[in-house]
């Protein structure tokens, strides 16, 4: 029997496949480990908007690390357990860069996801096409982020600006690196701004602490930048076969990529 009581997941490029799908097998693997009383948690950048799309999963799922660690989810109570949102003045200027360096802004809230109709026709020229279908129909349309901020003070809890080229995203870590944000990315050309010290790990400790588990009874699986932190806190880290070298050298071993059920395989050995 495993020593492992919860499993969080990552869902772009982990949990789901090129295709953004997630695949039969890996759907079984999950609710078997489910059914024999194990956490399954979905850790990811997504908001709460952005997984309405697999609610096979979130069936399986009591809990959920979203917004990179920013909000604590209960799926059945289909209320948040904790908001870490970030200030106004921090926002306002995120904006500002965004607005700079022509990107797509994203603000990510408890339901809520807003962007602008103009940004989401083209999503092609910021390398995010693939999204394209999902953002049409989860983001709320905002031409004034500004405005919105200041009349929903304290609902923004993450801030995506996704950029058209690397050079342009550089310049704008390079501001962002200047204030007191947890900075992470996903993408080719993207941002992820949250505030300082909250991230994917974060929000497992949080969550751990919520459930009364020990994170060394944590594995957590991810492929990014922004699973770096918690593949390092959790009791066993796993990287994808499609992860970058960086998180394939923290992990303490590598699954199958996407494309082949890794997260299944992962789960098959394990569990």
């Amino acid at each position: 029997m495993s020593k492992y009581k919860l499993l969080a997941v990552d869902m772009d490029g982990t949990l789901l496949n090129s295709q953004k799908k997630i695949t039969p097998r890996t759907v079984a693997a999950l609710a078997e480990l489910a059914g024999r009383g194990v956490y399954v948690v979905t850790s990811t950048g997504r908001g709460r908007a952005e997984i309405n799309d697999y609610p096979e999963v979130i069936k399986l799922m009591h809990y959920g690390i979203l917004n990179s660690g920013g909000l604590l989810f209960d799926f059945v109570r289909d209320e948040p357990i904790a908001i870490h949102g970030v200030d106004e003045p921090t926002i306002l200027k995120l904006i500002d860069f965004g607005l700079e360096e022509r990107a797509m802004i994203h603000l990510l809230g408890v339901h809520k996801s807003l962007a602008r109709e103009s940004d989401i026709q083209n999503m092609a020229a910021f390398d995010m096409a693939v999204y394209h279908d999902m953002f049409n129909r989860v983001c709320e349309r905002c031409d004034d982020f500004k405005g919105y901020v200041r009349a929903h003070p304290g609902e923004v809890i993450k801030v995506n600006l996704y950029h058209r080229d690397t050079a342009s995203r550089d310049r704008n870590l390079a501001r962002m690196r200047k204030m007191n944000l947890s900075i992470s990315f996903a993408e080719a050309y993207n941002l992820e701004a949250s505030p300082a010290n909250i991230t994917k790990a974060s929000g497992l400790v949080e969550l751990c602490d919520h459930l009364k588990i020990d994170i060394a009874e944590a594995v957590a699986i991810g492929d990014a930048h922004n699973d770096k932190e918690v593949l390092q806190a959790a009791g066993l880290g796993v990287a994808m076969g499609n992860a970058s070298d960086e998180i394939k050298q923290l992990a303490d071993f590598v699954t199958l990529d996407n494309d082949h059920d890794g997260v299944a395989a992962a789960i098959e050995r394990l569990f």
